[in-house]
């Protein structure tokens, strides 16, 4: 039986473990210029890539957002605001709205959810959409770049899942949002790991 060689070395290793550690939350939600340029953003996606995937399914996709289209995203959080709630005040509409400005960088993650060849269940294929993201997360932040994902009710809105042409089985995630940061929120205190793992 052949066995694999680790070539890795304990100070990349270490790197990873603090990568991964040190990604805070942003405050506030706002990201400014610069944000990622195009190989920096291929770069990311290519991460993406790389995230588990039994069979080889790509239960993802990802649409970019454009400047000239924050427009129609941001109509998008608008009407799904005024569908679910008919009393929502000018202010709250109006806020809505905002979050399609919030950053250089936008793009809509979407699961593909729905039968596929060859058959591997949603939840598995649900946990590797949620490795690329991480994956993407985790390369923006080695960047230098701050990032968040954002959801919320409009990824299950009518007018979204027009807007953004998905079809049967595909459900809209989040939004992903890149830029950079002009302050962050203390870090984050981590569960002991003592409090998840434990042994047969």
């Amino acid at each position: 039986m052949m066995q694999a060689v680790d070539t890795r070395t304990d100070d990349e290793a270490s790197f990873a473990l603090t990568l991964i550690t040190s990604r805070q939350t942003l405050l506030p939600k706002r990201l400014f210029e610069p944000g990622p340029s195009a190989a920096q953003v291929s770069d990311m996606f290519r991460a993406a890539a790389a995230a588990p995937d039994h069979m080889v399914v790509v239960p993802w996709r990802f649409v970019l957002v454009p400047a000239d289209k924050r427009g129609a995203l941001a109509d998008v959080f608008a009407q799904a605001l005024v569908e679910r709630d008919a009393t929502a005040t000018p202010e709250q509409i109006s806020q809505a709205r905002e979050k399609a400005f919030r950053s250089p960088f936008v793009a809509l993650a979407i699961a593909r959810l729905g039968p596929c060849e060859p058959d591997v269940e949603p939840l598995e294929r649900m946990v590797s959409v949620g490795a690329a993201l991480q994956n993407f997360l985790l390369v923006a932040h080695s960047m230098g770049f701050g990032s968040s994902l954002t959801s919320g009710q409009a990824m299950r809105s009518a007018a979204l899942r027009k807007l953004f042409k998905l079809t049967e089985g595909e459900q809209a995630i989040c939004c992903i949002n890149v830029g950079t940061a002009n302050r962050r929120k203390p870090g984050r205190v981590h569960p002991d790991v003592s409090a998840f793992v434990s042994s047969l």
